[in-house]
């Protein structure tokens, strides 16, 4: 039996597997998010491991575990001291309280460095791991003379499930080049950031094994990735020319090719496991849908039930920043926005509107990726949360004009680290046979050709809005 756990944005999401595929006992149960000042989003380190640890006793009782895995929300930090303990909220990859230090940070590196390291243009944001060690080390400087090590939230549960600080090179790809070593003259910009980082392994090795006194002891546990590449595996996009878009708290968009174009906005990953994916998230992709939900007075679900009935005549445009925005922009100052409003819109017509504006950020970046890949997308791989939703799914399909293949396994995060793990305790192979014996589908959304005008119509809008209101954003921040 192989477990995958993904300690994601709102919640540990876990799934016993077997070795076809097939799910047999499963886990989610959310923790809190705190903001308590504008720009900051914090949660607590322990709450994931008290979580992780709950998972496991759940799922492994009374079955032999051949193996773990682990994913994790990407850009969320926690600063340890010696002994593995937290020592303030880790910081998350929503809070954008290190945006001066980004800003900084990032006027010290030349277009051409970056090229030359990630294969792309990408800007250093509030999000990287140096801003964040910047900001600590200026506004907090005895925090930072305690701190020992900056963990990822999968690698903060590997250290007290193994004992070992071990993390992966697609979690760090901020600080590695394309040959996945640290980059050290990007790394000196910030004094002891080095020493502050734990070592690299493999994301299918295997970086210890659960100590006793915890459920599933002796189990061996796999390094593990980040969500957006576990979600990769567990949605089978393992090939060139295939898609991804995985829908959660936010919207991760990929293409898998070997050739390289740099763009602006999204990242080309160094190759890893034979896989090149060129990547971008959005910020507020099921965050916006669950912000609509609840100012409309219904859940996730009733909100495309809602949208069901709306007229398309009356529906305004969305603009899903609601946290700033990531890919392509990278735009800590963007806000959300409806345009368009009239006497004539409903409850119906907003909530299609935020499931048409969240689809539109993601083929904006889309766009980017299919000029950084040098290819489009054979067919678009989906999975998630928000792609449970069949609206929501086809509004995608006709917004993107390609053909999306929903996994059944919604959760491909969670079967991503599993994946990871089969490879890791000698299971499969290899990850594209892991990916091909166990990813399984349940649903195609193809196309509407007729839809296709009015997208358009409504993408050009959406660039236009985001231009027009920079200068307004800019004064209410």
């Amino acid at each position: 039996m192989l477990i995958g756990i993904d300690v994601g944005t709102t919640a540990v999401k876990a799934a016993l597997f077997d070795h076809a595929g097939q799910v047999l006992r499963q886990f989610s149960e959310n923790y809190p998010t705190a903001r308590p000042a504008a720009g900051l989003v914090e949660q607590m380190a322990d709450d994931w491991m008290r979580l992780v640890t709950v998972a496991l006793a759940k799922l492994g009782e009374g079955v032999d575990v051949a193996a773990v895995g682990l994913c994790s929300q990407v850009n969320t930090h926690v600063f340890t001291d010696k002994r593995g303990e937290p020592l303030f909220p880790a910081i998350t990859w929503q809070d954008t309280r290190s945006v001066e230090e980004a800003v900084a940070l990032d006027a010290r590196v030349g277009t051409a460095d970056k090229l030359a390291w990630w294969g792309a243009p990408l800007p250093i944001d509030a999000s990287h791991v140096l801003a964040r060690m910047a900001h600590v080390a200026r506004h907090s400087p005895e925090l930072w003379k305690r701190t020992r090590l900056v963990l990822a939230p999968k690698d903060f549960c590997l250290l007290h499930l193994t004992g070992h600080a071990v993390a992966d090179p697609m979690t760090n790809f901020g600080i590695l080049d394309q040959t996945l070593q640290l980059i050290q003259p990007l790394l000196a910009l910030v004094p002891g950031a080095t020493e502050r980082l734990p070592r690299l392994a493999g994301v299918t090795t295997v970086a210890g094994h659960i100590r006793k006194g915890l459920p599933c002891a002796g189990a061996p546990v796999v390094t593990g990735a980040m969500d957006a590449w576990s979600g990769l595996l567990g949605a089978g996009v393992v090939q060139d020319g295939q898609g991804l878009y995985l829908s959660g708290t936010s919207e991760i968009l990929g293409i898998v090719s070997h050739e390289r174009h740099p763009a602006a906005g999204v990242i080309a990953f160094a190759q890893c496991e034979g896989i090149n994916l060129h990547a971008g998230p959005t910020q507020s992709g099921g965050a916006s849908a669950a912000w609509a939900a609840r100012l409309l007075g219904t859940d996730p679900k009733g909100l495309s039930d809602l949208a069901t009935a709306a007229d398309l005549r009356h529906v305004p445009l969305f603009l899903p920043h609601l946290d700033g925005e990531r890919a392509p922009f990278w735009d800590a100052e963007a806000k959300g926005a409806f345009t368009g409003l009239s006497s004539a819109t409903g409850r119906a017509e907003l909530a299609r509107s935020v499931l048409e504006g969240v689809a539109y950020s993601a083929r904006l970046v889309f766009d980017r990726l299919e000029q950084s890949a040098g290819r489009g997308a054979d067919v678009i791989h989906h999975a998630g949360g928000g792609s449970a939703s069949d609206l929501w799914s086809q509004i995608r399909a006709d917004v993107l004009g390609k053909p999306l293949r929903r996994t059944a396994m919604r959760d491909a995060g969670v079967l991503g680290a599993a994946l990871m793990a089969a490879v890791g305790s000698g299971t499969f192979s290899s990850l594209a046979e892991a990916s091909a014996r166990l990813v399984q589908f349940d649903r195609n959304f193809t196309p509407d050709g007729s839809a296709a005008v009015r997208h358009a119509d409504r993408l050009a809008g959406y660039g236009l809005a985001y231009e027009q209101l920079k200068p307004v954003n800019a004064q209410s921040c």
